[in-house]
């Protein structure tokens, strides 16, 4: 029997890898286009200067397997934004 709980799995996300410190969980989404879009913005409003300075790269990564059961599996990296790109948006 299956039981579901969303309408859509959430089955993408971007996670900050650091140089330093363990890695911070940036974004989820249920498409890689949708945390390509949306995972910038948590980038600003979750880490601060200090630790962006740290982050060595963004991992795009989707879920394997069943909802209870699987994996995260490493897609691809992300660009990490730098104060020049974040200037020019802003």
């Amino acid at each position: 029997m299956f039981y579901h709980t969303e309408a859509k799995p959430q089955g993408w996300r971007a996670i900050a890898v650091f140089d330093d410190r363990p890695e911070c969980l940036l974004y989820v989404g249920r498409s890689s286009t949708h945390v390509r879009g949306g995972f910038t913005d948590a980038y600003l409003d979750l880490l601060d200067d200090e630790e962006r300075d740290h982050v060595r790269s963004i991992s795009l990564q989707r879920w394997q397997g069943a909802p209870d059961s699987g994996r995260w599996l490493h897609q691809t990296n992300l660009t990490v934004p730098t104060r020049a790109k974040l200037a020019r948006t802003a």
